[in-house]
């Protein structure tokens, strides 16, 4: 079977050398000091064992701005089952073609590159807004939508009404043969479609303004909003 590359990423950042003239124990080839120690795969460009040597006093630092870019790809990615490696171009000995290829035209780090080359650039871009649409995922809960016709009367009140209930998640108003749409969220426990339309049926179908309603209740579900 072949590779999933759907769910690879790959973040290029750019930690700061320092020389430094206290004691530090030989390198053990670890993580980056200053960037932690998650589940992310970390590989310096084009470096060798003799690129570094052991007992070197020059230190890597990352600037807090890319490491909290760094600690936010690494908590989404972990919550939305992806995986990305990181690659520290300042410690590159000889910048390896596809780096210099996939950097081409960069003008700021970090940059996060997905599957079809898409990409966010700089620090500003690393929201979680951005990042979540870089890493789809399946939806845990469940959702529904639901079409309703109601009758004339204090449409402020029925929308009150209607947005009390917890597994209310939007409204929208609408013009045509419904009048209101509403989109459903369930507990992720909440497997069984017969649970969403009992919640329909009983709950909003039991508002008096509420003359009809129309539920659809998707098989699968992906979303690249945060969750």
């Amino acid at each position: 079977m072949p590779e999933d590359t759907s769910r690879e990423l790959t973040l290029y950042i750019q930690s700061k050398k320092v020389i430094t003239s206290f004691y530090r124990p030989p390198s053990d080839r670890g993580p980056t000091p200053g960037i932690g120690s998650g589940s992310m795969e970390i590989h310096h460009a084009g470096a060798t064992e003799e690129d570094t040597p052991r007992g070197s006093e020059e230190a890597f630092f990352l600037s807090d701005d890319q490491a909290k870019c760094l600690a936010l790809t690494e908590e989404l990615a972990g919550k939305r089952g992806y995986a990305v490696k990181v690659v520290d171009v300042a410690k590159a000995g000889r910048l390896e073609r596809l780096v210099a290829e996939r950097l081409r035209g960069v003008q700021n780090l970090p940059v996060l590159v997905g599957p079809g080359d898409r990409r966010l650039e700089g620090c500003p871009a690393f929201t979680e807004e951005h990042l979540s649409e870089m890493m789809p995922t399946e939806m845990k809960s469940l959702r529904a939508f639901t079409y309703l016709k109601v009758r004339g009367g204090d449409l402020d009140r029925i929308r009150a009404t209607v947005l009390a209930f917890p597994e209310v998640r939007e409204l929208h108003l609408l013009t045509g043969d419904w009048d209101v749409f509403i989109v459903l969220e369930f507990p992720s426990g909440t497997t069984r479609k017969r649970q969403v339309f009992d919640f329909v049926t009983e709950r909003i179908r039991g508002i008096p303004e509420v003359l009809d309603t129309s539920t659809l209740v998707p098989e699968f579900s992906v979303t690249k909003f945060p969750v």
